[in-house]
C-alpha cells in the first residue's frame, strides 16, 4: 500500500490531476505537491507522478519527461492506467485519452494540426469546469481525504475505473450473447445486431451494443439495434448512428407496435417472435 502521493508543484494540468485521481481508487492517501527527494523515489510506498524523470512502476514512479521528443505521446496518466493494467481499454472506450495525451505532450499546436483543425477552435473547446478544478488543485501544496478537492477527485478516478471496466465487463457479456442479422427487402440490404432476453437482463439491455459493433468492424454495415426494452415484455428497435435508411415510423398502427416516434429513429414492439422483429425491421427500411 502506499503512504503517499507526490506530483509536481505549480501550475497543475489534466493529466496529473487524473492520474492521481485514478491513482486514489487503489491507495485513498494524501498528495502532496512538491519535489520528490532521491530518497521519495526510491521509496515504492510513495508514488511519483509526472515528476522525477522515472518510470518505474516497481517503485510507484510515473512519470514520462524523460522519453525521447519522438516517443508516442504518453502522459502521467497513460502510466497509472498501464500499470492498473486498463489502459488498452481506456484507450478504446475513451475517445478523449488520445487527445489529452496529445496535448500534454505536445501542446496546443501539434494537438490541433493532429485534429484537423486550428488553434483557436481548440481553444474554444475549453472547459470552466476543468479549469477551476484544475486551479483548485494547484492552490494548495496537500491535498487530504476529507477535504473537498481530494474528494472529488477520488471520485472522478472511480467514475473512471468503473466505466473502462464496467464497460468491458458488458462487452465480454454481448459478445457472448449478442446476434448479427442480416435482412433484406426490395430496397436492399442491410443488417442489424440483436440483443437477446437473458436471466438475469443487465441494467440497462441496450448498453454497449454501440461499442461492440464498432469492434466488430461494422459500423458501416450495422443499421439497426434491437433490445430487450426494460420496461416490460417485448423489444426496443432504434437505429445505429441516427442513420435515416430505417424510419420506424413506418410502423406506426401496427398493432403489436405501442409506441413510435415521428421522426423515426425509434420503436417499441410488445412481441418477442424472432421473425416479427426481422419483419418489422424490413418494413422500417426504405434504403
Amino acid at each position: 500500500m502506499l503512504k503517499t502521493i507526490i506530483t509536481h508543484p505549480g501550475g497543475a494540468h489534466k493529466d496529473d490531476f487524473l492520474a492521481c485521481s485514478v491513482l486514489l481508487t487503489q491507495h485513498p492517501v494524501a498528495i502532496e505537491r512538491r519535489e520528490p527527494t532521491e530518497s521519495e523515489l526510491a521509496d515504492p510506498s510513495i508514488a511519483v507522478l509526472d515528476i522525477g524523470h522515472q518510470h518505474c512502476p516497481e517503485l510507484s514512479n510515473f512519470d514520462h519527461h524523460q522519453f525521447p521528443r519522438d516517443h508516442v505521446p504518453t502522459c502521467a496518466l497513460s502510466l497509472v492506467l498501464q500499470h492498473l493494467g486498463i489502459y488498452q481499454d481506456a484507450r478504446e472506450f475513451c475517445s478523449w485519452l488520445e487527445v489529452a495525451e496529445w496535448f500534454d505532450c505536445r501542446g496546443p499546436v501539434d494537438t490541433a494540426k493532429w485534429l484537423g483543425i486550428d488553434r483557436e477552435t481548440l481553444g474554444k473547446l475549453n472547459s470552466p469546469l476543468d479549469i477551476t478544478l484544475l486551479k483548485c488543485f494547484a492552490r494548495q501544496t496537500e491535498h487530504k481525504p476529507g477535504e473537498p478537492v481530494w474528494e472529488l477527485m477520488r471520485q472522478v478516478g472511480q467514475d473512471l475505473v468503473d466505466y473502462i471496466t464496467g464497460l468491458r465487463t458488458r462487452l465480454d457479456f454481448v459478445a457472448k450473447h449478442a446476434e448479427i442479422w442480416e435482412l433484406q427487402n426490395e430496397q436492399g440490404r442491410f443488417k442489424a445486431v440483436f440483443m437477446p432476453r437473458t436471466d438475469p437482463m443487465p441494467d440497462e439491455a441496450s448498453a454497449g451494443l454501440g461499442q461492440h459493433i464498432i469492434s466488430l468492424g461494422l459500423e458501416n454495415e450495422i443499421l439497426a439495434i434491437v433490445y430487450p426494452d426494460s420496461r416490460g415484455n417485448g423489444y426496443g428497435m432504434r437505429r445505429f448512428n441516427d442513420d435515416t435508411r430505417l424510419d420506424f415510423s413506418q410502423l406506426e398502427g401496427e398493432t403489436d407496435v405501442h409506441f413510435t416516434h415521428a421522426r423515426g429513429f425509434i420503436a417499441k414492439t410488445s412481441t418477442e417472435q424472432i421473425d416479427r422483429l426481422k419483419t418489422m425491421l424490413t418494413n422500417a427500411y426504405v434504403g
